[in-house]
């Protein structure tokens, strides 16, 4: 069930906020009940089967946390839980691999080894990727000593919670089942109208611009897959209409998740704040699937590192000192590891080739970026400031980079990918649609060649790129419009920010004015909805 389907906004939705309102009145727990029911409808609605694999998933992953929190240490100091931490991690990634990355394993053996195994037709669950790693972090954390006790139902809530469900953010159980506890029994209506004004704009993003951008997008990705050069002017739409498209996808969703919960009661953490303005490829990964990033940090990246620190300490090597760095340390201590992660980010976010050599290409922006920072400041934290000019160029490379990346992202093949890569820099020559060429006059056809496209198309689909381009770079994002009334875990201000004009001019209020602007909005995407349009991240 999508959240952008007439089914869940005019059917699921309704029902679900009135019977929790109503139970909540008489008892938290009915509430919460009726939220894991709603939750399991959710899942359920578009693939019933789904709860076969989810179902014995969750007890597992509950008898092995169990287990963990009444795990003992014997008296030569071993401790048990080591093994069933393990056990828990790859059952996990058993599951995940299995309906993931099975046939991308044939497909690798087939093209390395000659091999001619048959790929399966295989249905990958409903956010599959997603609740694999919340449940990991779970396990982890229990085996941490943070989570102390958890009972069946709390588990189900936290792991079913269906704004969070299908495509993030990644929350942990400290930080999400405090708040459930703690809902009021009366209905919060700055809760509830803040949670609706976040939908309604998440919900304009989507099908009005992220969709409506697309339909510029795909056809070029398409030709390009079927052996058409993609030229130029055509690439550079390529490239960035689908950066602003999956931009303004996932910033859709973000927004309509964290609005689905603030409606309900609980604040989500902050998974998405306006990562192409990033001045950096670290600013942008602090911006961008914040959650996930998260993650990988606290459970593949920190973990490695310590490990090989402590193997090189161990051999009396020395360490990487970010005043100092030297190179084989940078390499193994912090290149190492940062490909290492970024190479699960790839192949997590998809079982393709180009999927990988994303993650791979943005392993090396972010190894690059942190070997700049510290031959540019001695300490690895960028501590001399950022002048205008450095901000500048620091952007310029940074949106660049992402866009380029972006290419291997929605490549629907490789060669697709080479396609459009090679018409960014004007291998496949520039064109202009024929009708635009003959007003040009003979000295620009001997320059230029002609294309059978239509010049209302390139028009329209320039128009869109720029449009967008404007405001995902000059206006507030949605969380910075109602940060007055704090709608994620995160603080959104920077300190000293609170009064600036964007603050005063464009912050959300419940107002007449902004009761028709949102309403306008909704209204605006109400009248497009019916067509085929699925989040880009609900295929991971």
């Amino acid at each position: 069930m999508l959240f952008n389907s007439t089914t869940f906004l005019f059917g699921f939705l309704p029902i679900v906020l009135a019977g929790f309102l109503l139970l909540k009145l008489r008892s938290l727990q009915l509430a919460l009940g009726w939220l894991i029911l709603s939750s399991i409808v959710f899942y359920a609605w578009w693939r019933p089967w789904n709860l076969l694999i989810i179902g014995p998933s969750l007890i597992v992953n509950f008898t092995i946390a169990r287990a963990l929190m009444a795990r003992s240490t014997d008296a030569h100091g071993h401790d048990s839980g080591r093994w069933l931490l393990t056990a828990g991690i790859v059952f996990n990634v058993c599951v995940l691999g299995y309906f993931k990355y099975a046939n991308f394993v044939r497909t690798i053996a087939n093209d390395i080894a000659g091999t001619d195994f048959v790929l399966q037709t295989m249905v990958l669950p409903l956010g599959i990727s997603f609740i694999t790693f919340q449940l990991i972090a779970f396990l982890v954390d229990v085996h941490g000593g943070r989570i102390k006790s958890c009972n069946f139902r709390d588990f189900c809530l936290f792991v079913l919670f269906f704004p969070q469900l299908i495509a993030g953010p990644i929350v942990h159980y400290r930080e999400m089942m405090p708040q459930f506890k703690a809902l009021p029994r009366r209905p919060d209506r700055e809760a509830l109208a803040v949670g609706l004004t976040l939908l309604g704009i998440g919900l304009f993003k989507k099908i009005v611009l992220a969709d409506g951008l697309a339909a510029h997008v795909t056809p070029v990705y398409t030709a390009a897959a079927g052996g058409a050069e993609v030229t130029l002017l055509w690439a550079w739409i390529a490239a960035l209409g689908f950066t602003l498209q999956i931009y303004f996808d996932f910033s859709a969703y973000s927004d309509m998740a964290a609005g689905l919960a603030r409606s309900i009661g609980p604040r989500l953490p902050m998974n998405f704040f306006s990562p192409l303005k990033a001045t950096s490829i670290i600013d942008f990964w602090a911006r961008w699937h914040i959650t996930l990033t998260r993650f990988l940090t606290a459970y593949v990246y920190n973990p490695i590192t310590l490990w090989l620190n402590r193997r090189r300490l161990s051999r009396n090597k020395e360490l990487l000192n970010p005043r100092r760095p030297a190179l084989v340390p940078f390499l193994y201590l912090l290149a190492l590891p940062t490909l290492l992660t970024m190479f699960i980010s790839g192949l997590w976010h998809g079982a393709a080739y180009l999927f990988v050599l994303w993650g791979l290409l943005h392993g090396i922006y972010l190894v690059v970026n942190h070997g700049w920072r510290m031959a540019m400041s001695g300490d690895g934290t960028d501590s001399d400031g950022n002048p205008r000019l450095k901000q500048t160029f620091g952007f310029v490379l940074t949106f660049l980079a992402v866009v380029v990346a972006m290419v291997l992202f929605r490549g629907p093949t490789p060669q697709a990918a080479q396609e459009v890569l090679f018409g960014l820099v004007g291998l496949n020559g520039v064109s202009l649609p024929d009708t635009v060429l003959q007003m040009l006059g003979p000295t620009a056809q001997t320059m230029i060649a002609g294309d059978d496209t239509g010049a209302v198309d390139l028009i329209l689909a320039s128009a869109w790129v720029l449009a967008l381009t404007a405001i995902a770079l000059l206006a507030p994002n949605s969380l910075q419009l109602v940060a007055n009334y704090k709608p994620v875990l995160e603080d959104i201000d920077a300190p000293g920010q609170e009064g600036s004009l964007t603050a005063r001019l464009f912050r959300w209020r419940p107002s007449f004015a902004w009761a028709v602007i949102v309403g306008g909005l909704i209204v605006a995407a109400v009248m497009r909805l019916g067509g085929e349009s699925e989040f880009l991240y609900w295929q991971f």
